[in-house]
């Protein structure tokens, strides 16, 4: 079973700390060894069933702090949600471009203290930290960004009518993607596509973000 509460220092012990390639205004703490990090977590009171998503800087994330980064009139005097933020990435890029404060959502304990260290690694704060949101109602949020959270079936049928809802509230969403087959594409606008250096291994990834309409 994970743990409630991960020690920063955990996080800080078994990363490195790297710029992701399409991101390099920020920089994270991510694994050299997956395989190492989960054995240690495992050690450290649990590492659940996930793999350590927390750890690296995966491309629908990347694609959507670039995205931010690049056009900060998304975020800029706004309060976001970043859900399924993982490492903090997004949630570190939309406080650099202008966010007036960003709730950061994950339900992985592991991920919720990486966000911490990731803001304070980058002198970032007005970033918030939550567990799980889809079954509640949404925080009162203007921007929702989503990096990668239709990775498999069951997630893509709990977040999607999240962000339904969300866009129906009137809040804008967002979403990167690097091509999953349980994204809904064709109630999708494309707002901008990237090449990002793929997680695990040689080569790229097209990458893009939409904008549910």
């Amino acid at each position: 079973m994970t743990p409630s509460v991960v020690p920063a220092g955990f996080v800080r012990a078994h990363t490195s700390v790297r710029r992701p390639s399409s991101v390099p205004e920020v920089r994270l703490h991510v694994a050299d060894d997956v395989v190492a990090l989960w054995e240690a977590m495992e050690v450290a009171g649990g590492a659940g069933e996930a793999p350590p998503f927390w750890a690296a800087a995966w491309p629908g994330g990347q694609a959507l702090a670039r995205f931010v980064l690049d056009a900060p009139e998304t975020v800029a005097g706004r309060v976001v949600l970043d859900l399924g933020s993982g490492s903090g990435l997004v949630a570190v890029a939309a406080r650099l471009a202008g966010a007036t404060r960003v709730l950061a959502s994950d339900v992985d304990a592991y991920s919720r203290t990486a966000i911490g260290v990731n803001a304070g690694l980058n002198g970032v704060d007005g970033i918030s930290v939550l567990g799980d949101v889809l079954a509640h109602p949404l925080p009162p949020v203007d921007v929702v960004l989503a990096g990668d959270v239709c990775y498999d079936r069951e997630m893509a049928e709990r977040v999607l009518p999240f962000l339904d809802r969300a866009r129906a509230g009137g809040r804008a969403v967002y979403l990167g993607d690097p091509g999953r087959p349980y994204l809904p594409h064709d109630r999708l606008a494309e707002a901008a596509v990237y090449e990002i250096a793929e997680t695990e291994g040689p080569g790229t990834r097209r990458t893009t973000v939409w904008r549910l309409p």
